[in-house]
Order: structure tokens, then C-alpha cells, then sequence
């Protein structure tokens, strides 16, 4: 799952524009639980935001997705493709080539044997410890030196005030000016 946090500037001039945030990491590495935390501190600053989830729940092909993740309904691989698909066109509603890359990537890394002792692991179809070890070593192929990467394994609160540090500095950042970049331009 992946969520991203928008955090903008009235006006949403290139002077102040907001700043797009994603939060990446395995099942149950706090990615709800911090970015409720995030949208609660960067409102409490004055700072407008809106949170995104993919997948998004709140749609009809986002409700069956749910059901497939929490053992509702039963589908072979192929066959749930799709609606993840659908669910990512109704959430982008363009091809992502081009789109703008977010500002700030703050991966919560935590080892897949420490996110399986926390609670309500186990709960969705994914949630399986070879599962998430393998989705481990995509995110090492995937992360780059643009991510930062928080420790998710802290205290919570830890994790807390090291993400609000991290992404009020990227707010501050994109609001003095940082230019916007896209992600794969080809």
C-alpha cells in the first residue's frame, strides 16, 4: 500500500506551491498511523494537506479489492490485476509517465519479522511473512538516494517527530521556490 500526503499553499503559486509526499513501507510499518499524525501536525501549523491511499477502499472497485486483501472473496492473480489496475486509473485518471515525482519519499523501513508482531498482522491476504520479504527486496531495488529512510521500528512517537522534521523541511523547501520534477520521462 502506498500513501501519499499533499500538503499546499493557498494560491498554489510556483512561489508557494505545496509539497507532494509519499510514504512508503511494508504492511504494518505505519504508514496510516503516521500520516493521520502528519495531516493532524501540518494542520495544526496552518498548513492544508489531503491524504490519498491507494488502494483507495472508497470506491466500488476499491471495495472489491478489499475484499479480495481481507479474504472476502477469492480470485487467481491475474484476475485481481485488473481491478488493482482500474482502481490506479480511477485514483490517476492519467498514464503516470510524466506525472510529477513527489517531493519527499520517506520510506518506514522495518524488517518483515519485526512487522509481523504488531497488531492485526496476518489480517489481509498479503500479510504473510515470505510475502513481505520478498516485497523487502523490491523496495531495495526500488529505492534510490532521493529517498530518506526512517526507521520504523522506533517508538512511535520517534517516528512521528522524525517524519514531521523531515516533511515540514521539504513543505519549507517547496514553498521557497523548489522546482517541480517528473517521474519517468520516457
Amino acid at each position: 500500500m502506498e500513501t501519499n500526503l499533499s500538503c499546499s499553499t493557498e494560491g498554489n503559486n510556483m512561489a508557494t506551491r505545496g509539497a507532494l509526499v509519499v510514504l512508503e513501507g511494508l504492511d504494518r510499518s505505519g504508514k496510516s498511523s503516521q500520516c493521520s499524525r502528519l495531516v493532524s501536525y501540518l494542520e495544526g501549523q496552518g498548513l492544508p494537506t489531503e491524504l490519498w491511499r491507494f488502494p483507495d477502499r472508497t470506491t466500488d472497485v476499491g471495495q472489491m479489492i478489499s475484499a479480495y486483501l481481507t479474504n472476502a472473496s477469492q480470485l487467481d492473480d491475474h484476475t485481481i490485476h485488473l481491478p488493482f489496475s482500474a482502481n490506479h486509473i480511477e485514483w490517476y485518471k492519467a498514464p503516470e509517465i510524466g506525472l510529477l515525482a513527489p517531493d519527499l519519499v520517506a520510506y518506514l523501513d522495518i524488517s518483515p519479522d519485526k512487522a509481523a508482531e504488531r497488531g492485526g498482522y496476518g489480517d489481509e491476504r498479503y500479510e504473510k511473512l515470505e510475502f513481505q520479504k520478498k516485497v523487502t527486496e523490491h523496495y531495495k531495488v526500488l529505492h534510490d538516494a532521493s529517498w530518506t529512510v526512517v526507521d520504523a521500528w522506533q517508538p512511535i512517537e520517534d517516528v512521528e517527530k522524525q517524519l514531521q522534521e523531515i516533511v515540514l523541511a521539504c513543505v519549507t523547501e517547496c514553498q521557497k521556490g523548489k522546482s517541480l520534477s517528473s517521474l519517468w520521462l520516457t
